[in-house]
């Protein structure tokens, strides 16, 4: 006895075993025919069986309900194997929670106002405004909106300036512009302690002390010595003395102090720059100090070889000017060669240099790295007195050094600086909220408008494109429900194959789906 599923259409005729789970949802079983579609009202319902399917094509031979003529004709046709089509895709209804607000987030914009008046049928692509931007009804509305948009114009051509000179001035910090100036290193030692000596000593003295003091400034151009011998104070605009240096050597006679006759300062192992040097020891005899200063040159400068220097003119510059004044004479003299520029002609003086009659340029950078080398340090001698006046033993030494353009920290500052960016931003989100509103407002004010000219045909409008977003939203924008009501819809080719796999399909919640049963 049946406990589910559908009855046996020919009581007479054997029931068709279940099909085997697992197999294919497009096989077809006949046990599995609507009872309804035996009626005389859907006889040509399916003009052409499938004609993979035996099993369909025996019971419907054995059925007891008579054949007509167009019955007749489908099983002629029969015969003709083709292809099983599948049914147009059509987008599913919405099932899950995202769309179920999405369409509750649609039925309450149209109860809330917030809509377009644009009927459905006429409606484009909205189009998403730039947050600082009036809509142009907006500025229909409000011809002072005009001041505002010039404005707009004035700001995007600040922020482009801006932008450029942003840019410029990064350029400018890779290759940092430099001046130089002449730094003044003051060499002097005081002393403490250094009275006649007394046989015997007091008891409570103090042992006799030097100290030997090396401090820099940097001068501005037509700076002289003050006549008073006082070393002037640091400017702040300049970098600090330690910081022209790479390391600074001070030997003591070895004969008087043994265990460390050598003291050596390193600027890499340095924590902070300092104005000075000094160095403080007991000792009561007068001895000659030897200081060696070792320049920290940025970017790193080389001692030009002897043959090169007699090219150039010049006894230390950086690698890229050296190569850059090697161009420049090559091109003052015409050494280039016309048949094939890749090459120059070696006069006599760059024969000393290079050795050959013409070179690649190719091959310039690698050539005079040969005749390059480390900058000689400076070496002077300080006589360490014990006596006399400390301030005429003072001795002062110059040097041209490179400084950092004036302007270059205030550049690194104005790069660094992000507090006037942040205000700039509070202003920007004040301003977008503020046009929100304005055109939150505007829309509003037409829909209300539009409603009090013409309520009917608003309302119509407004039902026809809340219709046709809540169709779109539901799937169901290209189903034409007209078109479904008539027979010749259910005569396409995919419908067979439609009905056959609803039939196969399994409920997700147990056997009491259109195609189960049982015995």
């Amino acid at each position: 006895m049946a406990t589910g599923g559908n009855p046996n259409p020919n009581p007479g005729q054997p029931r068709p075993q279940q099909p085997p789970p697992g197999g294919s949802p497009a096989t077809p079983h006949t046990h599995m025919r609507p009872p309804s579609m035996a009626g005389a009202h859907y006889q040509g319902l399916f003009h052409s069986p499938p004609s993979h399917n035996p099993a369909f094509q025996i019971h419907m031979g054995a059925s007891s309900t008579p054949q007509t003529p167009l019955m007749a004709a489908a099983a002629a046709a029969a015969s003709a194997k083709r292809p099983p089509q599948k049914p147009p895709s059509r987008p599913p209804a919405p099932t899950s929670a995202a769309a179920a607000a999405s369409v509750a987030a649609a039925y309450k914009a149209a109860n809330s106002g917030s809509v377009d008046l644009t009927p459905a049928a006429r409606r484009n692509k909205k189009r998403k405004l730039p947050e600082k931007q009036l809509p142009d009804r907006v500025a229909a509305l409000l011809p002072e909106s005009a001041l505002y948009t010039q404005l707009l114009e004035f700001e995007a051509r600040v922020d482009a300036a801006l932008a450029r000179k942003k840019v410029d001035i990064q350029e400018a910090l890779k290759t940092p512009p430099s001046l130089q100036r002449t730094l003044r290193i003051y060499v002097f030692n005081t002393f403490a302690n250094q009275a006649p000596r007394t046989i015997p000593p007091p008891k409570a003295a103090e042992p006799p002390t030097w100290s030997l003091k090396i401090i820099g400034r940097v001068l501005e151009d037509g700076a002289e010595l003050d006549p008073a011998g006082v070393v002037p104070k640091h400017n702040p605009m300049y970098p600090k003395f330690s910081s022209f240096f790479k390391r600074v050597t001070i030997g003591l006679d070895p004969s008087l102090y043994p265990e460390n006759s050598m003291i050596t300062w390193e600027n890499a192992r340095s924590a902070a720059p300092q104005e000075g040097f000094e160095v403080k020891r007991k000792g009561d005899k007068e001895f000659l100090a030897n200081i060696r200063l070792e320049m920290n040159y940025n970017p790193e400068k080389f001692k030009l070889s002897q043959p090169l220097m007699e090219v150039l003119g010049v006894e230390v510059d950086t690698r890229a000017r050296v190569i850059a004044a090697l161009w420049q004479y090559i091109k003052a003299k015409k050494l280039q060669n016309p048949s094939d520029p890749s090459y120059f002609m070696c006069d006599p003086q760059l024969k000393k240099v290079f050795g050959e009659e013409k070179m690649r340029f190719a091959m310039l950078s690698q050539k005079i790295s040969q005749h390059l080398a480390p900058p000689p340090p400076i070496n002077f001698e300080h006589k360490i007195k014990l006596s006399g006046n400390g301030a005429n033993s003072s001795a002062c030494y110059d040097i041209l050094v490179d400084v950092p353009f004036p302007l270059q920290k205030e550049m690194t500052a104005f790069l660094a600086n992000t507090e006037k960016h942040k205000d700039i931003e509070a202003c920007d989100e004040v301003i977008s909220a503020s046009i929100k509103k304005i055109h939150e407002h505007r829309r509003r004010r037409a829909f209300f408008l539009g409603f009090s000219q013409s309520p009917v045909e608003f309302i119509n409008a407004l039902i026809a494109s809340q219709s046709k977003d809540l169709k779109l939203v539901a799937g169901e924008a290209n189903r034409n429900i007209e078109r479904e009501r008539r027979a010749d819809f259910y005569n396409q080719p995919w419908v067979e194959d439609a009905v056959i796999r609803y039939l196969n399909r399994k409920p997700p919640g147990g056997n009491d789906g259109p195609g189960a049963g049982g015995s």
